[in-house]
């Protein structure tokens, strides 16, 4: 599937991938749909170990510039497929969606908890953390889709990602 994208995802082709049978992995998802929400989930798992894994530092802001380009960016370009149907939720249907919700959930309540630490430092200015996290996440979201289409500039990926990143942090703090 990274490969190929969702549209190439078959129940055959993930038994074969994994040296099973159609009927095992029916048995275990119960159907392409439930497949593809175990996706989402593992997308959304991935996304909240590692900002669990990722260290914190005296400095809030630069955690966040780095949940930026080592979690959320890394999601984006080493797992592209996962990204798309977590994130983008591109192409998959609202029940599908709605199998990873809880788990998108968590991932978004660890996200909101390192963006309150910049707001106990005076730096969200009148945003409330709900907005700042949608800002932040919006943000990310969009230089993950012009960095799959390769918009960004070759060769400064990752330093585009940091200084938006920061541009964005900086900003939070004008009233």
């Amino acid at each position: 599937m990274e490969a190929d994208g969702l549209a190439a995802l078959s129940v055959r082709g993930v038994a074969e991938r994994v040296g099973t049978t159609t009927r095992a992995v029916y048995a275990l998802f119960g159907s392409k749909d439930a497949l593809v929400a175990a996706l989402g989930n593992r997308a959304f798992t991935m996304l909240d170990g590692a900002l669990d894994e990722l260290p914190m530092s005296a400095d809030p802001a630069a955690d966040l510039v780095e949940a930026a380009v080592v979690v959320f960016r890394r999601l984006a370009v080493e797992h592209r497929s996962l990204y798309r149907v977590a994130v983008q939720q591109n192409p998959t249907s609202p029940q599908v969606v709605a199998g990873f919700l809880p788990t998108a959930g968590q991932a978004w309540r660890h996200l909101r908890r390192r963006v309150a630490r910049i707001e106990e430092i005076g730096v969200l200015g009148s945003r409330s953390i709900d907005e700042a996290t949608l800002q932040f996440h919006a943000l990310c979201e969009g230089l993950a889709a012009l960095e799959l289409r390769g918009l960004l500039p070759a060769g400064a990926e990752e330093r585009t990602w940091r200084d938006a990143i920061a541009s964005l942090l900086a900003g939070f703090a004008v009233r």
